[in-house]
């Protein structure tokens, strides 16, 4: 099997990439779909080789957070029902997943969970460098409000038409008026 024989879209892969417990993880469901095995095939591995696998490596998913997965990714319906909760695998249990399975097409498709972990590192890099660049800008801008507002009240001022001053009528002013 070449890797040319492997058509996994990246976006696939970056797409089953979720956010739980403030880390970057795979459900087993999605990964043993990569690797080309069952849930049930790759957790029973997990299970044998348990000293493989640490606390930081995979860990399973609480009931709430199963149902918040279940909610908010259409691609997990079939979870909904599960009596099992799923276990979430690190960037380094994905690869250690796949050293257990001992596949050709579970350490090729290692490589792509591995680049997809990296490019969402670089991206999420990037828009923190972003967010910092927008908070330093607010800051020197925070005091520029004030003065424009200063600015455009002036120009109002200038540019609106003096009123003229109340002149006494030139002449005689009768009585009658």
């Amino acid at each position: 099997m070449t890797s040319d024989d492997l058509a996994i879209p990246m976006g696939r892969i970056e797409r089953q990439i979720l956010l739980i417990r403030g880390q970057k993880v795979m459900l087993d469901a999605d990964l043993a779909s990569l690797f080309g095995v069952t849930t049930k095939r790759l957790n029973e591995q997990v299970k044998r080789n348990r000293d493989r696998f640490p606390k930081d490596f995979v860990f399973p998913l609480s009931r709430e957070e199963k149902e918040q997965v279940v909610a908010n990714c259409d691609h997990l319906a079939k979870l909904r029902f599960s009596p099992t909760l799923p276990y979430a695998f690190t960037e380094h249990g994905a690869i250690m997943a796949a050293t257990v399975l001992n596949s050709d097409r579970a350490v090729k498709v290692s490589v792509f969970v591995v680049r997809a972990f990296v490019k969402l590192r670089e991206m999420l890099s990037a828009h923190k460098e972003l967010s910092t660049r927008l908070d330093e800008l607010e800051r020197r801008l925070q005091g520029h409000d004030r003065q424009i507002l200063g600015l455009v009240q002036a120009l109002r001022q200038l540019m609106a038409e003096p009123e003229e001053p109340k002149r006494k009528p030139v002449g005689f002013a009768s009585e009658r008026e």
